[in-house]
């Protein structure tokens, strides 16, 4: 498992990351989330073993990335953000030289390539300059790096950044194939990426965690979840129809596309009784539809409480 055990780091009078603790499981991608600034990447490092906590560990399987760095690094697999590489190398130059540097035995070295190569979808690009390959190649030779070694924890900051839409299918279908048998420590701004890969989400803010809970339970936080929405010509008549309507709380418009966004008191199905109300009003509307939760307006509500949005 990945462990940060009362993680804190000072740069001079900042103190960016504040007493933070948690576990991830294995068989668990455990999301890590937080606006630019909010402590992630250096959290990240410290327990990657990169970068020496101000106080407090971390510990990777039970190995203490302090006391015991070697053990804890060789049971890792480490992309950093803007995970450096040698541009003049080749990419299965590259991964000979990480492959050597993590001390896999030689009759074992060009099958675990090959076999990273393919994962990865680098096989067209094996023979090419890294300095010429493009950012999402680069970021994919970062990823192949460090899953190279087979390990049993990864920790992972922004791997799909600059990656296109397929590339990124790709990418998410094999950490989810790594979960199953690893550890996984998730940084990503693409809050979609949460909802499909994550079981569990961290926030963090101010160097310190906000929120631990799963998509699902942050999802539930929204004020749009169970939300009834429609699309209507008429506004203002169809929120004359429902205006005083039991558990009804409020309205809000989408100045794009018109659609109307009915808020109700509970998270009971209302939508059966609006749509009578409408039609009893002669209201026309079409495309009622149950709203589903929206993580970027929790992700606000939980690091920006002030915006109430």
């Amino acid at each position: 498992m990945i462990e940060a055990i009362n993680l804190r780091k000072h740069y001079g009078p900042l103190l960016a990351v504040d007493d933070i603790s948690f576990r991830a499981r294995p068989g668990e991608v455990l999301g890590f989330l937080g606006p630019n600034g909010a402590g992630k990447s250096s959290t990240m490092r410290m327990i990657s073993g990169y970068l020496m906590p101000s106080s407090g560990t971390a510990s990777i399987y039970g190995h203490d990335v302090i006391k015991e760095p070697l053990a804890a690094k060789n049971r890792l697999g480490y992309l950093p953000e803007g995970a450096p590489l040698y541009a003049e190398l080749s990419a299965g130059e590259f991964l000979d030289f990480v492959a050597r540097a993590r001390g896999i035995e030689k009759s074992a070295r060009l099958g675990r390539i090959n076999i990273t190569l393919d994962r990865l979808s680098l096989r067209d690009v094996e023979n090419q300059t890294i300095g010429t390959l493009s950012k999402g190649y680069k970021r994919r030779v970062g990823l192949a790096a460090a899953i190279l070694h087979e390990p049993s924890a990864l920790i992972l900051d922004e791997p799909t950044d600059g990656l296109d839409p397929n590339q990124k299918h790709e990418v998410r279908t094999l950490i989810r194939e790594l979960a199953k048998e690893r550890t996984v420590l998730l940084s990503t701004h693409i809050l979609e990426e949460v909802e499909v890969l994550c079981s569990r989400v961290i926030i963090i803010a101010h160097g310190k965690i906000l929120a631990d809970a799963t998509p699902a339970e942050l999802l539930a936080k929204s004020r749009y979840d169970r939300a009834i929405s429609i699309q209507v010509t008429d506004s203002i008549s169809a929120r004359a129809a429902l205006d005083g309507m039991p558990g009804i709380t409020g309205f809000e418009q989408n100045p794009i596309d018109g659609r109307l966004y009915i808020f109700t008191k509970t998270k009971s199905r209302t939508d059966e009784a609006v749509a009578e109300r409408l039609r009893q009003r002669h209201v026309a509307f079409t495309d009622l539809r149950v709203e589903r939760g929206r993580l970027d307006e929790v992700f606000r509500s939980i690091t920006m409480p002030e915006s109430k949005a």
